[in-house]
């Protein structure tokens, strides 16, 4: 049997990476949702309306599946993190139930009306709809943040002992709430999902226009999808730049992981590609033992705000380490691909604006290899977050809580192992499931102008 530390951190990272590419997309989608639906009622145009509908569905079971998803989440702080649930109650429950109160309620029931109530409201409602639906995709992320941020940056609490155990007492709710690293998360994940939902959208599209299937409702997708990228993608590489100094401030441990530094040191390069010279080199990253081609200065620039002989703290000088090699790696590759988004948003408005974006096939096929690659750095970028504060669950100026000590203490290794093989049966089935339905949608295609055109008419008869 695994050790049931072990197994209970396995399962949390299975059911996060699962749960995650659900809000994403949902959140990524429902901007675009707002904007069809309001050039839907607008223009009058069939084309939007075909769009609206169409995404409203693959919104709708997203939706579900992110729900269910979610719900499980919580249960694993009471299953598996008992301790750390007891310990952080007091600060936990006003972000999570205020979530669910607040943005689960509203978006759930005015998603009701988005997707059943066109032909029943009016237009000004149908679109406000639209709007709440939207809204409260990205209050949910506000709520979850709050409280993931204060995991990252604690502040405003202060350990107490109650029933034989230390537990964060609150002290100040305005510093706990409105943390240091909340604006920064926020910002960043939603740019992040807006990334993904549009090269999802330019890559099924232009899978669809490779092949000629629905020329005018594809090729309008793949506009959508490349002004959103030319938009989000540059702005995500500058809000990480500063992300990243944000970082090194409050989280200097993390920041020399994510740099794979061990010994303080001053001037010291930033790593654009770096290439074990072993496979040692690979599972223990060292910037010292790596073939590297980088910037000169690049790191402590990065670190500092423009000081390229800034000093940075190396790991050695912390208590604890985490798990250097997937935060190092997953931190290059996420870095790699936001600079490819760009690559590749510009080189899209550069056909566009000779008239060659439908036809330019290599751009197309590469349209169609990132489709999911947006959700591929999300993953990326959330292992950077989480695995890099390990191990700790949280570590501040007023007390911290390490991974191992959260776990609920009568889990046995037979009970955790049994719940992370039922779940990664489930969460395997769930994703082959919803995979499944998504492509039978894509695959079936948008609702023709003919049945948009016949249900306005049913109900301009009605």
């Amino acid at each position: 049997m695994i050790d049931p530390v072990l197994a209970s951190r396995l399962q949390f990272a299975l059911t996060t990476a699962v749960h995650i590419l659900f809000p994403a997309i949902s959140m990524g989608l429902a901007p675009f949702l707002v904007y069809f639906t309001w050039k839907s009622i607008r223009s009058d145009d069939p084309i939007y309306t075909r769009h609206q509908r169409f995404w409203t569905k693959i919104f709708a079971i997203t939706f579900v599946c992110g729900t269910v998803t979610g719900i499980v989440l919580e249960f694993e702080f009471g299953t598996n993190f008992a301790t750390f649930s007891t310990a952080v109650g007091e600060l936990f429950g006003g972000p999570l139930a205020t979530e669910g109160m607040m943005a689960f309620f509203l978006e759930s029931t005015f998603l009701g009306v988005f997707v059943f109530g066109r032909e029943r409201v009016s237009d000004r409602l149908y679109m406000l709809s639209a709007v709440l639906v939207a809204l409260g995709s990205w209050l949910s992320a506000v709520w979850i943040l709050i409280a993931n941020s204060w995991m990252q940056t604690p502040r405003g609490y202060e350990m107490v002992e109650e029933g034989g155990m230390e537990v964060v007492h609150l002290t100040d709710p305005i510093a706990a709430y409105a943390n240091p690293r909340f604006v920064w998360m926020f910002v960043h994940m939603q740019t992040a999902a807006v990334i993904s939902v549009a090269l999802l959208l330019a890559g099924l599209a232009a899978y669809h226009v490779l092949r000629d299937r629905d020329p005018e409702f594809w090729t309008l997708a793949l506009k959508v999808g490349v002004v959103a990228l030319l938009i989000t993608a540059p702005l995500q590489a500058i809000q990480g730049d500063a992300y990243a100094r944000h970082v090194h401030e409050t989280q200097p441990q993390k920041f020399a992981a994510m740099e794979a530094i061990y010994e303080t040191d001053s001037g010291v390069v930033e790593a654009l590609v770096a290439v074990p010279t072993d496979l040692e080199g690979f599972t223990d990253p060292r910037t010292t033992d790596l073939f590297i081609i980088g910037i000169p200065g690049g790191a402590s620039f990065l670190a500092s705000g423009g000081d390229p002989t800034a000093e940075i703290q190396g790991l050695n000088e912390f208590e604890g380490m985490p798990p250097v090699a997937y935060v190092f790696w997953s931190f290059r590759l996420m870095i790699a691909l936001g600079f490819w988004f760009i690559a590749l948003g510009l080189w899209a408005g550069y056909r566009w604006s000779q008239g060659r974006l439908t036809t330019d096939r290599r751009l197309l096929y590469a349209l169609v290899l990132s489709a999911g690659g947006g959700l591929f750095a999300t993953e990326l970028g959330w292992i950077v977050t989480e695995v890099g504060r390990q191990p700790w669950l949280f570590d501040g100026p007023s007390g911290s809580l390490r991974t191992a000590e959260g776990v609920t203490t009568s889990l046995t290794g037979g009970e955790a192992t049994l719940t992370l093989a039922g779940f990664v049966l489930g969460y395997s089935a769930l994703l082959v499931v919803y995979v499944t339905v998504v492509r039978w949608m894509i695959r079936n295609g948008p609702p023709s102008a003919a049945d948009v055109g016949m249900a306005e008419e049913v109900t301009s008869d009605a």
